[in-house]
């Protein structure tokens, strides 16, 4: 099974901030492949179901940012699961311009306290990531405090740049499903 984990914090106040931007991909990609309804299980919200012929799980972590990693427990112990190739983790990155995203293989948290608790649960850096950009395309513009940045809503021009790329995120994700991460970077990062 591969499980796609979707960065973000619960709470209707958060739900269109820069830090949830791992919600609404899973969202649209539940709605795309027709997974059905979100379901709570343990600390997380799943949908599920087949893509092509290959089982998937999305993960909503329901406990805040900087515990998202531990909704993996159960997963880590089936004998059959490895996060090196049966996980992919998307999240928000202030680091990358708003309309910009990347694939990676494996990397540092970079400050990400989501990506700092799949790691420490995961035990180890080699699990593939979406990074989707959230850094302001405008140099001049001022972030500020970064806490207040990440949980602050998108302007609507952002906003409609994140939303005009959830086409690339669904091949990407697709591609990784069915051929892996190195597929996808190939085919995804430098455009």
């Amino acid at each position: 099974m591969k499980i796609i984990l979707g960065l973000g914090n619960p709470g209707k106040q958060y739900e269109r901030t820069r830090h949830n931007v791992g919600w609404w991909v899973l969202d649209h990609l539940a709605d795309v492949w027709h997974l059905g309804g979100w379901k709570a299980e343990g600390q997380a919200h799943v949908a599920h179901g087949l893509v092509g012929n290959v089982k998937v799980r999305l993960v909503k972590p329901q406990t805040f940012m900087n515990l998202s990693g531990a909704v993996l427990a159960s997963h880590l112990k089936r004998p059959f699961w490895s996060p090196k190739t049966d996980l992919l983790v998307i999240v928000d990155d202030v680091a990358i311009p708003v309309g910009t995203y990347r694939l990676r293989p494996q990397g540092s948290a970079g400050g990400h306290n989501g990506l700092k608790s799949v790691e420490h649960h995961v035990g180890h850096r080699d699990y593939a990531r979406l990074r989707i950009g959230i850094e302001p395309v405008d140099p001049e513009r001022r972030i500020g405090d970064l806490a207040d940045y990440v949980l602050s809503p998108f302007g609507k021009t952002e906003r409609e740049e994140i939303l005009a790329l959830m086409p690339r995120f669904t091949d990407a994700a697709e591609l990784w499903l069915r051929e892996g991460i190195v597929s996808a970077m190939n085919e995804h990062n430098g455009k």
